[in-house]
């Protein structure tokens, strides 16, 4: 069931109604109140502000503060046009869609990118670390230095990954591939005993020793499924993920790169409920 925007314009018409959803998220249908320790207080809207005071004792609370929206004036209606668009999209939207449909300077829609890239990504450093059946793989993303392609063009990012089987992905930025780097990687996101499926690099060579129920697929030799071992899924992460900053964003730099690996893990791991993306970017505010 989609999430149309025909339901999207409904339910946050004004700057008003997003105001209103953004102080229930973060107090509640029965709000205490900070300053006088009422439960269930009654807040009245402050006028030209975006807060609202306690009708009780005229404690001022700003339900903005610590939110993306926190020092913009940008109308909340645009934030939440741009959360919908992020989030009703399998390829993500660009600086210029958003300054396009927004009609906002592309400084302003490049900002409100950035900053619901950072909300969508927080929502997966919070994922538990993965157990079962895991795919582990990474990549180099970005650009080449001209006639040099792969793992050896220079100016590549690279990003590792953890996905469970039939699970969520876990997508992060590494220095690099070294047998250090990815052993850390991987203890911090997968729990012992778990079984994990990897190619034939030899920085993954040792993980057993970790206390992981190791299996290899050697790509070099056209292996590509090994009994129960591939890493199929997570080879499909990145296709999409590259295909996506190509097509969408055409050029994406290392220093934010992260923030577009979050987006896109985000989006992952609510392919199963693509409707509910919508409200689970509400929740993390």
């Amino acid at each position: 069931m989609k999430y149309t925007f025909k339901q999207f314009q409904a339910e946050y018409p004004t700057d008003d109604a997003c105001l209103d959803a953004i102080m229930l998220r973060k107090y509640g249908q029965s709000p205490t109140c900070p300053g006088c320790g009422v439960v269930g207080a009654k807040f009245f809207r402050i006028t030209g502000r975006r807060g609202y005071a306690c009708q009780d004792c005229g404690h001022h609370v700003y339900p903005c503060v610590g939110t993306p929206f926190e020092k913009s004036t940008t109308p909340l209606t645009l934030w939440f046009h741009a959360m919908y668009l992020m989030t009703a999209t399998r390829n993500g939207v660009s600086g210029k869609e958003l300054e396009r449909q927004l009609g906002v300077t592309y400084k302003t829609a490049y900002r409100i990118g950035i900053e619901l890239r950072k909300l969508m990504g927080g929502k997966n450093d919070i994922d538990p670390p993965k157990s079962g059946h895991v795919e582990v793989d990474e990549t180099y993303v970005g650009g080449r230095a001209k006639g040099i392609r792969g793992r050896g063009a220079k100016n590549k990012t690279i990003v590792a990954a953890v996905l469970e089987r039939d699970g969520n992905i876990t997508a992060r930025v590494i220095p690099n591939v070294s047998r250090s780097t990815l052993e850390s990687f991987i203890e911090s996101e997968v729990v012992s005993g778990t079984t994990v499926s990897t190619d034939e690099l030899a920085s993954y060579g040792q993980i057993s020793k970790l206390g992981y129920t190791h299996g290899t697929v050697k790509h070099g030799q056209e292996q590509y499924v090994n009994g129960i071992h591939h890493v199929n899924g997570v080879e499909g992460f990145w296709k999409h993920l590259k295909g996506a900053i190509r097509s969408t964003h055409i050029h994406v730099s290392g220093k934010h790169l992260q923030k577009y690996v979050g987006e896109f893990s985000f989006r992952y791991n609510m392919r199963h409920d693509p409707a509910g993306m919508f409200a689970q970017l509400m929740a993390s505010l």
